[in-house]
């Protein structure tokens, strides 16, 4: 099993929330095609915050190539898995964190939003349950790779006694019995290296532009 993740700065422009829906389509296309994918073989994790529920998790296929991507979003989300191979998982993320979940040993990618509405509904555990329950995936075969996120020092998590976004995923996964070893956090924080858009330093004026990076995986 190889999988390929792949994480956009701003270089590549925004990969959602622009007013030009269509800059933000080629700008996907551009970074996805530049890296061997497409729109048409790739899925959109789409949030929607609305409601009480931020555990909605869901299988893709190669039926639902394209959903979001190359045509109008069919499917609302917290997190994708995919047994498919070349079948890309697409995430734009503003300071949270995009989870790659791989099971090495039955071929499943996942990936999850988690932020903090997620977090406070124990995410990530919550993300592995869903792995035990729906695949029979076993803790120990799984690996998991964070993105880059806000960090600690202008992103606090009250809720949790203002440790960081990467702390306190680490913790869930952790306490659904990933071992550390297998958990590859970033040390890079989105409101302080303007490489990334950061929509929490966008609103605090620190930043000229809004628009959100994104984070992919598929595997080969």
């Amino acid at each position: 099993m190889s999988v390929q993740i792949l994480i956009s700065t701003t270089a590549d422009g925004s990969m959602s929330t622009v007013p030009d829906t269509e800059t933000v389509r080629k700008n996907r296309e551009a970074f996805l095609r530049a890296h061997g994918m497409s729109l048409k073989d790739s899925v959109l994790v789409r949030l929607k915050y609305e409601g009480d529920n931020y555990r909605r998790y869901l299988e893709v296929t190669v039926d639902d190539a394209g959903d979001g991507m190359n045509r109008e979003s069919t499917i609302i989300a917290d997190a994708l898995f995919t047994r498919e191979k070349n079948l890309a998982l697409f995430l734009p993320l503003a300071d949270c964190i995009g989870a790659v979940i791989e099971d090495r040993e039955q071929g499943i990618i996942g990936l999850s939003h988690l932020g903090r509405h997620n977090l406070l509904q124990d995410g990530g555990r919550e993300t592995i349950r869903y792995m035990i329950e729906q695949f029979g995936s076993r803790p120990e075969d799984l690996f998991v790779t964070l993105s880059p996120s806000a960090g600690q020092e202008n992103y606090p998590l009250f809720d949790f006694d203002n440790r960081s976004l990467q702390d306190v995923a680490i913790e869930q996964l952790m306490s659904a019995d990933i071992t550390r070893e297998h958990i590859t956090p970033s040390l890079i924080d989105t409101t302080v290296d303007e490489i990334y858009f950061s929509h929490s330093q966008f609103l605090k004026g620190n930043r000229e532009t809004d628009g959100r990076f994104a984070i992919a995986a598929v595997q080969r």
